[in-house]
């Protein structure tokens, strides 16, 4: 807790009083488009993950069916 407070102290020293809404703005939105990137890119690695499950099946069914020759 005490080092918040230095913290902030340090910051308030910095940009002073009315900087601080600024960038606390600008903060929250980075934070919010980082998110929505992460959760942007987990989406994109599922929706490929589902695919070269699907991909694995169908070569799998190929080479397993009764009209594949080796």
């Amino acid at each position: 807790m005490q080092e918040m407070i230095v913290i902030f102290l340090i910051v308030l020293l910095l940009f002073g009083a009315k900087k601080i809404p600024e960038l606390a703005r600008g903060v929250g939105k980075g934070m919010g488009e980082f998110k929505k990137a992460k959760t942007e890119f987990e989406r994109e690695i599922k929706e490929g993950e589902k695919q070269g499950e699907k991909e694995w099946e169908e070569s799998s069914k190929i080479e397993n069916s009764p009209d594949s020759k080796d």
